[in-house]
C-alpha cells in the first residue's frame, strides 16, 4: 500500500491531470473533480479490492459506481493512474472518437466504467442493484457509489434509498459529495437539502459525517469505518464535506467552476500550485 505521503502526491498529480485535461479542450467539470480527489484516490489505491485487468461482471471484487458523472476527469485520472489504461490516454479527453467522453459510457469499452453516467439521480439504483446481484451470488465484496448534494434533488435518488434501506441491502457504501454548490450557485438557494443526515436515517440508512472530505487520512478511516458497519442490516451512507475546486485557490469553494475550464493563464497559476507531481500524461 502506498504511504500516506504518496497518496497525497498522487492526488497533486490527479489534479494536475483534471485541470490540463479539461483546458485542452475547453470544456469539462473541473470543480467536482477537484473536490473529490481525495475520495477517488483513497477508494482505489487504498480501500477496494479491484483488478485493473477489468471484468464486467466483478466477481469477488469490490465495485464502484460514479453517479454524478459529469466529473469524469478524476474519475479518468484515477483509472488512469491505477492502471486500467495507459495515461497518455487522458490527453484524448472529450476529442472525437475517444474512450473518454465528457461523461462516462459504455459502448467504447473503457477499463473500469460499468454504466454510462451523467444522468443525474440513476447511480444508486445501479449500485443496489450490483450489490443485490453479489448477495444472490455470495459474493461478500462491497459496492461503494458516489453522488453529488445537488444530484439529491432528483426523485429517483429516494425511491432507491427507500428500497435499500427496506431489502436490507448491507453491503453498499454510498457516499455524497456534500460541497453545498451546483451547476446555478448552492444547493441552498437552488433548492434546499434541509437536514440531510435527518433524512437519510428517517429512511432507514446508518449514516456517517465526514468533516475533511479533503483530507486523505480522514476519507481512509472513514471508509474503513464503514466497512465495519456492513453486514449488520442497513446501507451505509457516508456525507462527506468537501470544497469544489480543491486545491485550486481561485476555483475553490464556489459554483462558477462546476463547468469552466481555465484559460491558458489560469492554468499555469493552477499548475503552479500542484507542484508534486508523477509525471504529466
Amino acid at each position: 500500500m502506498p504511504s500516506t505521503e504518496e497518496l497525497k502526491n498522487i492526488a497533486t498529480q490527479v489534479r494536475r491531470d483534471i485541470v490540463r485535461m479539461v483546458h485542452a479542450v475547453n470544456s469539462g467539470h473541473p470543480g467536482g473533480s477537484l473536490g473529490c480527489t481525495e475520495f477517488f484516490v483513497a477508494l482505489y489505491f487504498e480501500v477496494m479490492k479491484h483488478d485493473p485487468a477489468f471484468n464486467m461482471d466483478a466477481i469477488g471484487e469490490d465495485v464502484f459506481f460514479l453517479s454524478n458523472g459529469h466529473i469524469s476527469p478524476v474519475f479518468y485520472s484515477v483509472l488512469a493512474r491505477s492502471g486500467y489504461f495507459e495515461v497518455s490516454e487522458l490527453a484524448t479527453f472529450r476529442k472525437l472518437n475517444s474512450r473518454l467522453q465528457g461523461h462516462p459510457a459504455t459502448h467504447e469499452g473503457l477499463p473500469g466504467v460499468r454504466i454510462a453516467s451523467g444522468s443525474l439521480g440513476q447511480g444508486l439504483s445501479v449500485a443496489v442493484g450490483a450489490a443485490l446481484s453479489k448477495k444472490l451470488n455470495n459474493d461478500d465484496r462491497l459496492v461503494y457509489s458516489l453522488h453529488g448534494d445537488g444530484e439529491l434533488q432528483e426523485g429517483q435518488n429516494w425511491e432507491a434509498i427507500m428500497f435499500a434501506a427496506h431489502h436490507k441491502v448491507d453491503n453498499l457504501i454510498a457516499t455524497v459529495d456534500w460541497n453545498g454548490q451546483q451547476i446555478d450557485g448552492s444547493t441552498e438557494n437552488v433548492m434546499s437539502l434541509g437536514d440531510l443526515p435527518a433524512k437519510w436515517k428517517a429512511f432507514g440508512w446508518e449514516v456517517l459525517e465526514l468533516e475533511e472530505g479533503n483530507n486523505i487520512e480522514a476519507v481512509i478511516a472513514m471508509l474503513a469505518k464503514a466497512k465495519t458497519m456492513t453486514g449488520k442490516g442497513s446501507p451505509i451512507v457516508i456525507l462527506m464535506k468537501t470544497d469544489m475546486g480543491s486545491g485550486v485557490d481561485f476555483m475553490s469553494g464556489t459554483h462558477e467552476w462546476h463547468g469552466k475550464a481555465p484559460n491558458d493563464e489560469q492554468l499555469e497559476v493552477a499548475l503552479a500550485q500542484l507542484t508534486e507531481t508523477l509525471g504529466d500524461y
